[in-house]
């Protein structure tokens, strides 16, 4: 990790055309003196990394390169044990949207007693020098529910119910979501690093 501090840092591209995740990172840095940007509408990245933290880097590259900025990028997805840790990396590419999404994945754990399943987050920021800056990772256990559950959040939330909780991500109020969940505490993970960068 090459630490050192960016004193006009000042922007951050958010490497994501997903408008829930943006905002759930415009939530995270709301402390930190940055104006939070989107990708350009035009990007198109393809994922061809085989973990979470390669496609997490190769957005971060291509989304910092495209917009002369540092770039936080997030790749993310659920990985259910039953399935051999599918859908994993091609979470978002499981189907055609997300009530599809989720109506695949009940489906294939319809007669399944081990529902047990992990939400992963993986950050990179890079910068347009080429360069990959921060690297962290976070981690979310939990198990897949029989029927969705709650009206908050997007994507597999209504599915997945944290440990020790009784709640989907989407019966959760955001606050508990950002404590509780893989990306938050991938954030977490995060924030030391961003500070320094910022010279905070």
């Amino acid at each position: 990790m090459n630490l050192r501090t960016y004193r006009d840092f000042s922007k951050l591209v958010i490497a994501s055309a997903n408008d829930g995740k943006i905002n759930e990172f415009k939530n995270f840095l709301s402390n930190f003196p940055l104006v939070i940007l989107g990708q350009p509408p035009d990007l198109k990245v393809q994922e061809t990394g085989v973990s979470f933290m390669e496609n997490a880097r190769i957005k971060a590259l291509a989304a910092a390169s495209a917009t002369g900025e540092i770039s936080l990028a997030d790749d993310s997805g659920l990985s259910v044990l039953f399935l051999n840790g599918a859908p994993g990396i091609y979470s978002s590419r499981y189907a055609k949207n997300d009530s599809e999404r989720i109506k695949r994945l009940l489906k294939e754990l319809e007669l399944c007693d081990n529902r047990s399943a992990y939400f992963s987050s993986a950050l990179c920021i890079a910068s347009p020098n080429n360069e990959i800056l921060v690297e962290v990772e976070g981690r979310c256990d939990g198990v897949i529910t029989n029927l969705p559950r709650g009206t908050n959040g997007f994507g597999y939330d209504p599915v997945f119910e944290v440990d020790g909780t009784g709640l989907t991500y989407a019966e959760m109020e955001l606050n508990q979501k950002e404590a509780l969940g893989h990306r938050g505490r991938a954030f977490k993970a995060l924030t030391p690093y961003l500070k320094r960068l910022l010279d905070l």
